[in-house]
């Protein structure tokens, strides 16, 4: 069974992982401008969270592009 077989079989769509991507950005932009209110000492911390929530929208949206495309 491959991967996209597995997600559909658990329901998800590809319209699912496309809101969870905008959702990942929203996050992003949010820990990014949190990053910025916190003291220097825990701002590097900070900021990496926020590009590592930021690497993650490419991820979702392609995901759920295969899940869109007909079998």
């Amino acid at each position: 069974m491959t991967f996209e077989a597995t997600l559909r079989r658990l329901g998800l769509r590809g319209t699912h992982l496309h809101l969870a991507s905008m959702g990942a950005v929203g996050l992003c932009i949010g820990l990014w401008i949190r990053a910025k209110t916190v003291d220097q000492d825990e701002r590097g911390n900070a900021e990496r969270r926020a590009l590592f929530v930021g690497l993650w929208p490419p991820t979702l949206w392609l995901i759920g592009d295969s899940l869109r495309k007909p079998d």
